[in-house]
Formats: C-alpha cells, sequence, structure tokens
C-alpha cells in the first residue's frame, strides 16, 4: 500500500474531524495553522470551515488577503453573504478604489438577486478596467438586470480579445434568446467554427439555431462537418436524411460517391434515380464485401431494367440465371421469387414455373397486391380467365387504376373473361 493511500485517509479524517471545530476552538489555533487549514479546506471544498479561518486571520491581522478569502470562501458557500457584503464596503472606505472589492461585490450582490447595487458596481469596476476579465465579471450584472445589449456589448469586447468558445456562446445565447439576432449568432458561429477546433457545444446550437430557422442547407453543412470531424455514423445518416428532405438524390448521391463508406445506400439511391448503370458497376462490388446471394438477384433485377430492348432473349435468360443462383444459394425474399415469377410469366418462359414461383412469395406475403397481379397475370397466360379476373378484380379494388401495368393487366383479362 503506497504513503499516498495511507495518508489520504488519515488527512480526510484530520479535515472532516475539524468541521465541527466550534470558534472557540478556532481561537486557540496558531496563525500558521490556521493558514494551513485555510488552505485544505479550500481544496476540499468545505467553504463553510474556510470562511470562518479566514475571518479569524482577518481580525487578528488586518491583512486583506484575508479579508478577500473571507469573501470568496461565503460566496462559494452561498452562505455569509450580507455580513461579507457589509465588511468589504466597511474596508473599501478606508482603502476606496481597490479593484479586487468590486471583483468580489459583484457577484456577492447576484447571488442575493441585489441586481441593482451589482450593477452599480460593475460601472464602478469598468470606470476602473478594461481587461477581458473585468469586461466578462461585469456583463453578468447586465444580463440579470435585463440590459441584454450592454452585456452583448461587453462580451463581444471580451471575444475580440481572447476569442474563447465558451464566451462565444453565451454571447449566442443572449443573441438568440433576448436580442433576436439569430442570423447573427450563426455567422459568428461559423467564422469560429471554421477557424478552431471547436466542441460539441458549438455544433449543437448551430444546429438549434439553423432548425430554428428552418434552414435545412446550414442543417446539412453543419452535419457534415460533424462527420468530418468525428466520422460518426449517425451524422452520416443525418446527412442522408437532410438530402432527401431536400428532395435532392443526386447531391446525396454525390456526397456518397466521395465518401464511398457506405456503397448500400448509395446503391439503393442509384436505384431510386434509375440510374441502372451506376448501379450495375456497383453490385459486384457489394457481393465482393459480404457474399450476402441478394446482389446476386439484385444483378438480376439491374440487367432486365438496364436493357432498351426488354424481349431480348439472351438478357432474359441472363436474368433468370441470377434469379436461380440466387435461389439455390439460399435467397427466398418474396421481393425477388416474385421478380423472377413475374419474368417467367411475362415473358412466357415457363409460365407454370411462374406461377409456382409467385405462389411461394405469396405464402410469405399473402395480401400483397403486387405479387397478387403477378398471378392473375399467370392465370391469364394460362387463359384461366375467371381465376385471373377473381384476382384482378380484387387488385383493382384495393390498388385502384393508376399504376400502367395494372391498367394493362386489368383490360387485358376484362377482355379474357
Amino acid at each position: 500500500m503506497s504513503w499516498y493511500r495511507i495518508a489520504l485517509p488519515l488527512l480526510m479524517v484530520f479535515i472532516f474531524s475539524t468541521v465541527m471545530s466550534s470558534a472557540k476552538e478556532i481561537m486557540k489555533i496558531s496563525e500558521d495553522e490556521l493558514i494551513m487549514r485555510g488552505l485544505l479546506y479550500d481544496e476540499y471544498k468545505a467553504y463553510e470551515n474556510s470562511y470562518q479561518v479566514y475571518k479569524r486571520l482577518y481580525d487578528d491581522t488586518g491583512e486583506e488577503i484575508y479579508l478577500f478569502k473571507e469573501a470568496t470562501s461565503a460566496l462559494m458557500s452561498r452562505n455569509h453573504i450580507l455580513e461579507s457584503i457589509t465588511r468589504l464596503k466597511r474596508w473599501d472606505k478606508v482603502n476606496p478604489n481597490r479593484i479586487e472589492v468590486r471583483r468580489l461585490l459583484i457577484p456577492l450582490y447576484l447571488t442575493i438577486r441585489q441586481v441593482k447595487n451589482a450593477t452599480i458596481e460593475a460601472e464602478h469596476l469598468l470606470e476602473q478596467s478594461k481587461e477581458p476579465m473585468d469586461l466578462d465579471l461585469a456583463s453578468n450584472s447586465f444580463l440579470y438586470a435585463g440590459k441584454f445589449k450592454r452585456a452583448l456589448d461587453l462580451l463581444n469586447r471580451v471575444y475580440e480579445t481572447v476569442p474563447r468558445e465558451e464566451i462565444l456562446l453565451r454571447m449566442v445565447d443572449i443573441m438568440d434568446e433576448f436580442t433576436g439576432e439569430s442570423k447573427k449568432a450563426i455567422q459568428l458561429l461559423e467564422t469560429h467554427r471554421r477557424m478552431n477546433i471547436v466542441s460539441h457545444d458549438v455544433y449543437v446550437k448551430l444546429l438549434l439555431l439553423y432548425q430554428k430557422e428552418k434552414d435545412i442547407d446550414g442543417i446539412l453543412g453543419t452535419y457534415k462537418a460533424l462527420y468530418k470531424q468525428d466520422n460518426d455514423e449517425q451524422y452520416l445518416t443525418k446527412i442522408i436524411d437532410a438530402y432527401i428532405y431536400k428532395r435532392d438524390i443526386d447531391g446525396a448521391i454525390t456526397f456518397l460517391e466521395a465518401d464511398q463508406s457506405r456503397n448500400d445506400i448509395l446503391y439503393e439511391l442509384y436505384k431510386t434515380k434509375k440510374y441502372f448503370s451506376k448501379a450495375l458497376a456497383l453490385v459486384d462490388k457489394l457481393y465482393e464485401e459480404d457474399q450476402n446471394s441478394k446482389w446476386i438477384a439484385e444483378k438480376g433485377v439491374l440487367i432486365f431494367e438496364n436493357s432498351e430492348d426488354k424481349n431480348d432473349k439472351k438478357m432474359i435468360q441472363d436474368v433468370i440465371s441470377h434469379f436461380e443462383k440466387a435461389i439455390a444459394l439460399g435467397n427466398d425474399d418474396s421481393i425477388y421469387l416474385n421478380y423472377y415469377g413475374y419474368t417467367l410469366i411475362d415473358k412466357e418462359v415457363n409460365v407454370k414455373k411462374g406461377i409456382n414461383v409467385i405462389e411461394n412469395a405469396l405464402i410469405q406475403q399473402p395480401d400483397n397486391i403486387y405479387y397478387l397481379d403477378s398471378l392473375a397475370w399467370g392465370y391469364y397466360k394460362q387463359r384461366k380467365c375467371d381465376k385471373a379476373y377473381k384476382l384482378m378484380k380484387r387488385v383493382v379494388d384495393e390498388e385502384g387504376l393508376e399504376e400502367p401495368e395494372i391498367i394493362e393487366h386489368w383490360n387485358a383479362i376484362r377482355q379474357c373473361k
């Protein structure tokens, strides 16, 4: 066991055993020991005790340092505030224009909500000092007093001298909530972000402001910056969502082509835009990545959709072979079963087999209108007109006559009946 692990518990026993020490007991302790105790109390945040120690030291010595430490302990403990103010003011009369007194009186007054007195002291402080720390301190008084423009002006002067993020965020909060300058707040945040490494607090505030302004491009740009900084997939998802919300699929495609981390999403977007040749160029890569037979079936779909001649027999056989390979590898997704079965039926390659494949798809989704349409088309090809008509009527009743393929099938099957 190290010395530190032995000494620390003993030190804590010493510290907290003296918490209960009365003022009378403190009176018996030497100045050197009181100083040591005060420092230890400060270190362990026992501010009530350090207040008593520094008060005794000031009363005994009259040294200003102890008065200031006494007031600081009162401030930290949020206790003895009025007494500390009285003692500071009394000392101030004898020792006027000491800036340390202003620096203590402002937060002491604010602690007990004496805002007017705090602003008076703030004005005195500003007459004595133009230091950033003093401008910052004075701004709190004006903020509490509802003088938001004055507070903002002081913080802006601080930020121009010391461009710290925490100052900027306080300025932005004032501009957003009190002065109605959210657009200017955004400009300040964006400038700061581009010139500095920033925390997530800046990005969160930017997102909130952009949402309030309903600025989708701003939201998108912020998520892009977050993604570039953290490479976190949650931000990539937000980026794609923003592009979709904007109905800018091509923008999302361009972004994902450059990013190259989510080819699966890129593939779906290619299909959405009917960029089948691009999707074909990508599908083999996707299969190489995970060996999922889904991509073989997808390639069958793409070969057909990308073909200029939808009746080309060689192309149709290529499509069918891809579906059969995917099924042989265990892929029985009803979407691909329906596409495969419908191809067999519509191109009259093997109508009976196509109907069997569609029936297997319907086992998975018995009420899927598109699968029922495919089955009705199979019955039509077999000239089983009554069965085709009953199924197709159900499709039309539920789906209506808006899709060209349903209209074509419905007209043909009615004539067959």
